[in-house]
């Protein structure tokens, strides 16, 4: 089942209508769905305007031998040797489709060649027509960003460029509609919004499938973070000690350094790489400017944050088959999930007119031991909603009491011009509320009714 996608969809779509040249760059981290997002494209449109080629290690002149035998056998063009890949798209040109679709997949592979920009620069420049749509897919994401760097070949060249991003809640939940969403909850809290691994649960027995799933050593992902780790990066040692480190809930440089024994002064670039590989990200409090000294980093994807919390520390004990999960350290580690879940719901609210105003940005909120876990702002109406997020079955009591301290909470924010609005988020709700004007109360329950 294909899920989602329809604005990825919509833009391959327009590029491929557009009567020129186009060369789109398609890239994102192993796994988040940009070879089936392709096969989906490609399904719609005429077969026979399409080459799809599926790039490997074997060498620049290898790969492009490789893609020529193919192309040739497809469209019946001349038997012979060519030398590289300028060579096979002159040889293209012959084609006499009105437009010609190309997509290399693994574009990364070739870029292991340091040949390979100045190769393709010349192949946009100089052989390429009108009737082209090229698509350079690549999962090793720090080699597909550097191809729109200013001193690459390739810079100025694309015409479009595309990260594919993991899907989010709501995706998740369209693909196990079936399935409860609290369950639906606890997966997406281990795989995020990777295709590949949330795929791999049914939602039928999830401790029974997590322990196959993820603490198995014979599954798929016992290993993951490893793998992308040593392709993007190489030596992944510190890599590993920073996201440990994160996981364990140190989100400060200091205390980052303090416990990984990486000098504070050098940890900046290895935050820079994770976070350039959407794998770790900085948060500022919703008040402060992004330069702000408050800030605090986190491990961004979901599975990461689980297999680095939860995986790599117990290595030795899974290895034996002595490992047992804390269910009650996973209920609290959900607890964090949550609350990005609950951000997501509000922003779809906010898309659809759906609160007591429009906000244009949203975070969270902490100074001196105080922490708010949203707010919502406009800054220029003035108005601001303030939000606590609760992992757990909220009576009418504890929902009263969540109020009153989330109002006592809100004056401490220093936003004191702002008509203030305040949301309790639970996990279920136990009775009926009477609820006061500026004042707003959601559950599961809620997130199925959008």
């Amino acid at each position: 089942m294909f899920v989602n996608r329809e604005e990825e969809l919509s833009f391959l779509e327009k590029l491929y209508k557009s009567d020129k040249k186009e060369v789109l760059i398609l890239y994102g981290r192993r796994r988040v769905g940009k070879t089936e997002l392709i096969k989906q494209f490609i399904k719609n449109i005429n077969s026979e305007d399409v080459i799809y080629f599926l790039s490997d290690r074997s060498g620049l002149n290898a790969n492009a031998e490789r893609f020529y035998e193919k192309v040739a056998k497809k469209f019946n063009l001349p038997n012979v040797k060519v030398e590289d890949f300028r060579d096979a798209f002159n040889l293209l040109k012959i084609i006499p489709n009105n437009r010609i679709v190309v997509v290399i997949d693994e574009f990364s592979y070739l870029l292991e060649d340091k040949n390979t920009p100045a190769v393709f620069q010349h192949i946009i420049d100089e052989i390429l027509d009108d009737r082209f749509f090229i698509i350079l897919c690549g999962s090793l994401v720090g080699l597909m960003e550097g191809l729109m760097s200013y001193k690459n070949p390739l810079y100025g060249r694309r015409t479009a460029q595309l990260k594919l991003s993991p899907l989010k809640f709501l995706h998740v939940r369209e693909y196990f509609k079936n399935v409860d969403i609290e369950t639906v909850v606890k997966i997406y809290s281990v795989t995020g919004g990777i295709p590949m691994y949330f795929k791999l649960f049914k939602g039928e027995d999830f401790e029974k499938e997590l322990n196959e799933v993820v603490f198995s050593k014979t599954s798929i992902l016992y290993e993951e973070p490893e793998f992308i780790l040593r392709e993007e990066v190489g030596d992944v040692h510190r890599y590993y000690l920073i996201l440990e480190a994160l996981a364990k809930g140190y989100n400060r440089v200091s205390e980052i350094s303090s416990v990984t024994g990486i000098e504070a002064k050098d940890l900046p670039k290895y935050l820079r790489v994770l976070m350039s590989l959407d794998l770790v990200e900085r948060e500022v409090p919703i008040t402060e400017s992004l330069k702000s000294k408050k800030g605090r980093y986190k491990i961004k994807d979901n599975f990461f944050r689980f297999w680095f919390r939860f995986v790599y520390p117990n290595k030795s004990e899974i290895e034996i088959g002595m490992f047992k999960m804390d269910y009650l350290l996973f209920n609290k580690y959900v607890g964090e999930i949550f609350k990005d879940i609950v951000k997501e719901f509000l922003i779809e609210l906010n898309k659809n007119d759906k609160l007591p105003f429009k906000f244009s940005k949203i975070g969270r909120w902490w100074h001196k031991g105080e922490e708010i876990d949203l707010i919502a702002l406009n800054e220029n109406d003035k108005k601001a909603l303030f939000v606590e997020v609760k992992w757990k079955d909220l009576s009418v009591r504890e929902v009263y009491g969540i109020f009153k301290d989330l109002e006592r909470k809100a004056e401490l924010v220093g936003l004191k011009d702002y008509d203030k609005y305040y949301c309790v988020f639970g996990r279920r709700i136990k009775g009926d509320i009477e609820l006061e004007e500026n004042y707003l109360v959601f559950d599961l329950q809620s997130i199925l009714t959008l």
